[in-house]
C-alpha cells in the first residue's frame, strides 16, 4: 500500500501578505482570489514576517491576525537560517545586480530546501531568480 505524497507547499512573500491584510492595496482582491484557490500548505520565513509587520504597522489588527495565522498553523515557518546561512549569502552574491534582499534570498533557499517554486508574490524579481540553480519560480498571481 502506498500513501499519496504530501502536497508541495506554496511560498509566501511580503508583497502578497501586505496586499491580503491591507484592503487599500491595489492588488488586494487579486491576492484574496489567489488565496481562496490555495489547497497546499503556505510557508514563509521570519524575514518576510518582519517586513510584513513593518509595512502593516499602521493597520491596527494586521499584526495580531498574521501572528494568529502563524500560531494556528495556517502560515508555517519551516526555515532555519542557521542551516542555510551560507546558501542565503550565495543568493545575495548571485543576484547582486537585482538586488536581492534578505527575505528574497531566504525564500530562494526555502524553494531549494522544500523542492517547490510555487510562490504567492507581486515581486517581479522572482521572474529573474532561480531555485535549484536553473528552475524558474511559478508566480501564482499574474503580474500585469
Amino acid at each position: 500500500m502506498s500513501f499519496p505524497a504530501a502536497p508541495s507547499p506554496i511560498l509566501v512573500d511580503t508583497s502578497f501578505l501586505v496586499s491580503v491584510y491591507d484592503k487599500r492595496e491595489r492588488y488586494h482582491l487579486r491576492c484574496m482570489a489567489a488565496l481562496a484557490q490555495v489547497r497546499q500548505p503556505l510557508v514563509t520565513c521570519e524575514p518576510v514576517v518582519t517586513e510584513t509587520l513593518y509595512h502593516l504597522r499602521r493597520i491596527p489588527r494586521a499584526p495580531r491576525a498574521i501572528l494568529a495565522n502563524i500560531q494556528l498553523g495556517h502560515l508555517e515557518i519551516p526555515f532555519q537560517l542557521a542551516g542555510g546561512a551560507s546558501q542565503v549569502l550565495a543568493h545575495y552574491t548571485k543576484y547582486a545586480d537585482t538586488p536581492c534582499d534578505f527575505a528574497d534570498a531566504c525564500l530562494i533557499q526555502m524553494a531549494d530546501e522544500l523542492d517547490t517554486g510555487d510562490i504567492l508574490t507581486l515581486d517581479s524579481d522572482f521572474r529573474h531568480y532561480r531555485w535549484r540553480r536553473n528552475r524558474s519560480f511559478r508566480l501564482l498571481i499574474p503580474l500585469g
